[in-house]
């Protein structure tokens, strides 16, 4: 009987921040469902990444949902809040972690594979076989190689290392300058090219997905259009911008 009073008492928040947007409720919501955050971060604790860090990410995903949580239209809170959670906390893998970016398939592929080796690690002491791997994870062995390469990609080289050369230099020694002023000046051009050729719903829809990073679906209701619309927007958007750069584009 407490659970289901405490279970009755949590919907009654839910339903009066919904109609109110009420901070101190909004607060008591996020206090209450700290532990789903906990245990969303927990399934993606790794040793590589504070624990604390990961829960951080975890509760700006839960306040997200209580934000975002519609009573009268969503299932149960904790069931809309966890996949928000983990959608946040994988965002994070996706594009916080890496010191160079790969694609972004290819950065799934490869946190898909890291999962995996550790999982099968933990059942023997020998370092899973690439045929292990991609039955574990039902990927073919040529995506897990380069999944295996890709991971390579976490973590960079420091510029004060040794340059492994036949000299006492650093890796920063054997480096070029770039001409930033020049580089500076391109980059202006191929802006205000594109000022000319984009609509205004055009360079929004571009900003809010690069610039902010949201999803289509979340740009579709910033705007007040369907993901769909988003989508094709954001494609016609990318084929001027492509043109210019290319120098097809009047």
């Amino acid at each position: 009987m407490p659970m289901v009073a405490e279970a009755q008492r949590e919907e009654v928040l839910l339903r009066r921040f919904a109609a109110t947007r009420d901070p101190e409720l909004r607060e008591e919501l996020v206090r209450r469902y700290l532990p789903l955050a906990r245990h969303a971060a927990g399934r993606y604790a790794r040793s590589s990444q504070a624990y604390e860090d990961l829960f951080q990410i975890a509760v700006l995903g839960l306040v997200k949902a209580v934000d975002r949580y519609d009573p009268g239209r969503a299932g149960s809170f904790s069931t809309y809040a966890l996949p928000t959670m983990t959608g946040e906390l994988r965002r994070h893998f996706r594009d916080r972690t890496w010191a160079v970016r790969p694609p972004r398939g290819l950065q799934e592929h490869a946190m898909a594979v890291e999962r995996a080796t550790e999982a099968l690690s933990r059942e023997s002491p020998r370092a899973p076989s690439v045929a292990q791997l991609a039955r574990h994870t039902g990927l073919p062995e040529r995506a897990v190689l380069e999944a295996r390469e890709a991971l390579a990609a976490r973590h960079a080289v420091s510029f004060a290392a040794p340059s492994g050369g036949d000299d006492a230099g650093t890796v920063e020694d054997r480096i070029g300058v770039e001409d930033r002023g020049l580089r500076r000046a391109e980059d202006r051009a191929v802006l205000q090219a594109a000022q000319r050729v984009l609509t205004a719903r055009e360079r929004e829809i571009v900003r809010l997905r690069f610039d902010e990073d949201l999803t289509q679906r979340d740009i579709g209701r910033r705007v007040g259009i369907s993901q769909m619309q988003v989508s094709r927007i954001l494609r016609g958007a990318i084929d001027k911008l492509r043109a210019v750069a290319l120098g097809e584009a009047p």
